[in-house]
């Protein structure tokens, strides 16, 4: 289920308008580029025993067999560990941010691991979509609806169940998300089978209530592409990107959410202007941080230009409340080999996967790009679906 939700997938837009840091959000617009990555040469490793991350790097990989496991590496940027050893490729994960034990999927089961591999045992048949909660013992995951374990009692909750087609009330299918930072809410994807667009909805755990977030155009589905969305540092509103369903047009619109009710404040437009002047806008990867900074990847493309498979996206700093007149180029080259993106919390760097060729959209190599200028650093050769861990 999850290359539904892949984030570039669906990059069929149109032209690069600026490749010049500005300060301002109307940049100059260039010639579409051709689709070969743009970012400062990478530097070798440095042999100090300085810590680069800030926080153990979690993501898949293949094993000797060739097959998709779980692997850690440790805050020096050098230190691997493989973690899972099925006999099956492992397709999801989560890490408990308490004490770095894992929850994924292999075999149509979600097993569970200790965070140095040991301890495995099988958590529930048929599960899938495993998200833990950052403050309790809670395990969301998906088996024909929301559930919610608890890992103290090994009780589980059939929180919000699927309707079926062919049933009293509309088709609809739910997929736990992220969890706010204080635990007390959880991002879901909702599926609107055969043929309708994703939306998304915020559920309550407290009062077991799920509030759907709707925007001012129903046409744009919410949340499950272009990176996914990010809780803010308080837990009090969300941001997600949105798109259109057709992906022969596809853009995406910056939201802002409001967690309690659901109500969105569109922070940058899909499109803007009329006839030749017509523009689309692409956004990716929105993070914020406790300063107040909202921080993503954008362009912004002329409809005339024409089409391109990958987008060079330039990465931006900006308010979230004022985001036109306080945009900033943080960097000067672009990104349109990036497949997946992890800001560290402060974003002071994000971990970027390029891929090893523009028709490969899962994985690739990682490099961490640092918003002050420095080259790039090189942490692994292949990496998948990265994550922090505690």
């Amino acid at each position: 289920m999850k290359k539904q939700f892949h984030p570039i997938a669906a990059f069929f837009i149109i032209a690069l308008t600026a490749l010049a840091c500005s300060s301002s959000f109307d940049v100059v617009e260039t010639q579409p580029p051709t689709a070969v990555q743009v970012n400062t040469p990478t530097e070798a490793l440095p042999n100090d025993s300085s810590d680069l991350l800030p926080q153990p790097l979690y993501y898949l990989d293949k094993d000797s067999q060739g097959l998709m496991q779980v692997f850690r590496m440790e805050r020096d940027g050098k230190t691997t560990t493989q973690l899972t050893f099925e006999p099956v490729t492992v397709t999801d994960y989560d890490v408990y941010p308490v004490d770095g034990s894992i929850a994924y999927v292999a075999n149509n089961q979600i097993l569970q691991i200790y965070a140095d591999g040991s301890n495995r045992h099988v958590l529930v048949d048929g599960g899938s979509n495993p998200v833990f909660s950052p403050t309790e013992k809670i395990l969301a995951y998906r088996l024909n609806g929301l559930n919610l374990l608890d890992l103290s009692t090994g009780d589980s909750n059939l929180a919000l169940q699927d309707q079926p087609l062919g049933g009293s009330f509309p088709p609809v299918i739910y997929f736990p998300d992220k969890f706010s930072p204080d635990g007390t809410k959880l991002l879901i994807k909702v599926g609107h089978p055969p043929d309708s667009p994703w939306t998304a909805g915020i559920y309550s755990l407290a009062i077991n209530s799920l509030t759907p977030i709707t925007g001012d155009d129903p046409s744009l589905s919410c949340c499950t592409m272009y990176g996914g969305a990010e809780w803010s540092t308080d837990s009090s509103s969300l941001y997600a990107v949105a798109t259109t369903p057709d992906s022969s047009t596809s853009f995406g619109a910056l939201w802002k959410i409001d967690a309690t009710t659901g109500a969105v404040t569109t922070l940058i437009p899909g499109s803007a202007g009329d006839g030749n002047m017509l523009l689309f806008y692409q956004t990716y990867k929105p993070h914020s941080t406790t300063t107040g900074q909202l921080y993503f990847f954008s362009a912004k493309y002329p409809e005339a230009t024409g089409v391109i498979r990958r987008a060079p996206l330039l990465l931006i700093r900006s308010l979230p409340n004022d985001i036109i007149n306080n945009w900033t180029v943080m960097r000067g080259d672009t990104f349109e080999m990036m497949n997946e993106a992890l800001w560290s919390p402060d974003a002071g760097f994000v971990v970027v996967v390029f891929a090893p060729s523009e028709d490969v959209y899962d994985g690739g190599r990682a490099e961490i790009v640092y918003l002050d200028g420095r080259p790039n650093v090189a942490l692994a050769p292949f990496v998948q679906q990265m994550k922090w861990g505690p």
